[in-house]
């Protein structure tokens, strides 16, 4: 062998080493590199797996403060009905009242008030529980009106005040 043939020789060996330290060199890496992004993903599992606890318990703290105003509306809802109910049993019943003639509504006359000038008919003081000044009784058909309107009067301050009740409960 010449030395021309010598000399390539050593360099093909010196080029086939470095090629080898390269590829041991680059595995090493790799292997490196592979144990951090293991490091990298079980921390990022771990944070992945804390923030869902996080959020379930949230939901469920959500979840139970829901069913808490529900209950809470329901129950309120339900004390309003009664409300309502008991008020509209109450007006029927006065209306059944003054249509069998059992009750009678009668308005208080101002003291400057002439019986001539009153087209309503005064009365009779005797028989009369009432102390103070006279009265005049109202036609039975005046007296309905007027329950019906206080009827209606009285079912829209329980529904306002069911209003209120919810709209406070909402903002709680």
């Amino acid at each position: 062998m010449t030395l021309v043939q010598k000399l390539l020789g050593l360099i093909v060996l010196a080029l086939i080493l470095i090629a080898g330290s390269a590829a041991v060199t680059w595995q090493v890496q790799d292997w490196r590199y592979g144990k951090q992004l293991a490091e990298q993903a079980g921390l990022h599992q771990d944070d992945i797996t804390a923030i869902s606890n996080a959020a379930a318990t949230q939901i469920r703290s959500d979840q139970d403060k829901r069913l808490a105003l529900e209950q809470r509306l329901s129950t309120s809802d339900q004390s309003h009905h009664k409300e309502l109910t008991d008020a509209q049993t109450d007006q029927a019943r006065i209306r059944d009242r003054l249509a069998t003639a059992d009750l009678r509504l009668s308005v208080l006359l101002g003291a400057t008030d002439s019986a001539s000038g009153c087209s309503v008919p005064a009365g009779t003081a005797a028989g009369g529980v009432v102390h103070g000044g006279s009265r005049a009784r109202l036609d039975p058909a005046h007296a309905q009106r007027i329950i019906a309107i206080t009827d209606a009067g009285d079912q829209g301050l329980i529904a306002l005040a069911a209003c209120q009740a919810y709209a406070r409960e909402v903002n709680r």
